[in-house]
């Protein structure tokens, strides 16, 4: 199993959370975009990859563009997911838009799967020779996104959950993510605090829970720890921005070569 450590190439000019792996060239590309190092403009500044935004086409394909570069992928070989906050997987073996599914994965090398937020929790899968991203809000962690997308990237690849690893990126954390009795009454206590009368709800924990659950070990999930609403001068948050906002990704995929 590849080691992974994350960290945020704050310094780059299109800084990136990154995984450090050993070996490269046998190594999958996962990553985690920020709001920096594209050219929208605000309140898309900068690095916007959503195409259901308000914000300029161009700008978005540029940016697009931009971060499958920097990662070493063909922009042609893309996967995007039309989202809906539900479990459904697919697989994907060419690029294109995969339509209402929030997860995503592919035994193909040289394809970029995206999966698209502002606050919702992505997270990429690694088992064996095949990769797979998801997109989980709270509607979609109730469902069962994560353990859906675990589950069809370890069948496709003939290992036991155990043999997975999975990412978990940038997401609006319990610090700032207030809900509801009704959300709420959805999760786990142990996924839930209160804060000044209020309950907040722990995205990334009750994942965590959910694949522990269906197989994983704790070990082999990996959290970059990056909360989107603590931090507008590096994350877009749908939340704390009011619906008006640009989009990050998270990506994975097997580069053809190393880049």
């Amino acid at each position: 199993m590849v080691a992974f450590v994350w960290r945020l190439d704050s310094e780059a000019p299109l800084p990136l959370w990154r995984h450090v792996a050993s070996p490269v060239t046998a190594s999958p590309v996962p990553a985690f975009s920020t709001r920096l190092g594209g050219i929208s403009l605000p309140p898309y500044d900068t690095l916007n990859l959503g195409r259901s935004t308000a914000d300029r086409p161009q700008a978005v394909a540029e940016n697009r563009r931009r971060l499958l570069q920097a990662l070493g992928f063909e922009p042609s070989r893309l996967v995007t997911l039309g989202q809906v906050h539900g479990a459904r997987v697919v697989e994907a073996a060419e690029p294109g838009l995969q339509l209402e599914c929030d997860a995503v994965f592919t035994r193909a090398r040289g394809l970029a799967l995206a999966v698209t937020g502002a606050d919702c929790l992505p997270i990429l899968f690694v088992a064996g020779k095949v990769v797979a991203a998801a997109h989980a809000g709270w509607r979609g962690i109730v469902a069962g996104v994560a353990e859906a997308a675990l589950q069809a990237a370890v069948a496709a690849a003939g290992i036991s959950p155990a043999g997975a690893r999975a990412h978990l990126g940038p997401c609006i954390r319990a610090c700032c993510y207030e809900v509801g009795a009704d959300v709420a009454a959805q999760f786990p206590p142990q996924a839930l605090s209160t804060r000044q009368h209020s309950v907040h709800l722990d995205l990334p924990a009750a994942v965590r829970m959910r694949l522990v659950a269906a197989g994983m070990s704790r070990e082999t999930i990996e959290d970059t720890g990056a909360c989107t609403a603590c931090d507008p001068s590096r994350y877009f948050s749908y939340r704390r921005d009011r619906g008006s906002t640009g989009r990050h990704w998270g990506v994975i995929g097997w580069r053809d070569a190393p880049a």
